[in-house]
């Protein structure tokens, strides 16, 4: 009797690539890419006080091109008026991004975000308490991992 191969582990974005390709689809979006990476075609200010909703696509008529389709966008109330200014810039980052005339205009639905605000990225450890620390690990012989282990140690003491 043969033993199975060794188990490799998947991430968990790969085994549900499916589910949310079509929750994305239902809403209007080709490709999960412009929810995920909304602060990089958008720009962070943009971002940070908006979040794309879905996409409405005109039905096509016989004969005529594809029009473009309308980004709905979700707006923190105070902001909606300057991106409602933005707007051309945004039309222009989402194209890019496309690679085509995808989407023509926006449409802003003022609500909170859905998403939770980020933590404020850590600040780096004390100049003082890494040479500190530095000094307890005269032992390590190799000069970036003396400075890694420092920086770690004294970010552990900080907290």
């Amino acid at each position: 009797m043969s033993r199975p191969g060794p188990f490799s582990a998947k991430p968990l974005s790969v085994l549900l690539s499916d589910v949310f390709s079509d929750a994305y689809a239902k809403q209007g979006f080709a490709a999960r890419e412009l929810v995920t990476r909304w602060a990089d075609i958008a720009g962070a200010e943009i971002a940070a006080h908006s979040e794309p909703l879905k996409m409405q696509w005109p039905r096509p008529v016989e004969g005529q091109p594809q029009e473009p389709a309308t980004l709905v966008l979700r707006v923190e109330g105070p902001m909606a008026l300057e991106i409602q200014h933005s707007s051309d810039v945004i039309l222009q980052r989402v194209n890019r991004f496309f690679g085509w005339s995808a989407v023509g205009r926006l449409a802003l639905r003022q609500a909170p975000l859905s998403r939770r605000s980020r933590s404020a990225p850590r600040r780096a450890p004390d100049p003082k308490s890494v040479a500190k620390v530095a000094e307890t690990l005269s032992a390590v012989e190799d000069e970036e991992l003396r400075a890694a282990l420092a920086r770690l140690g004294a970010a552990i003491k900080r907290n």
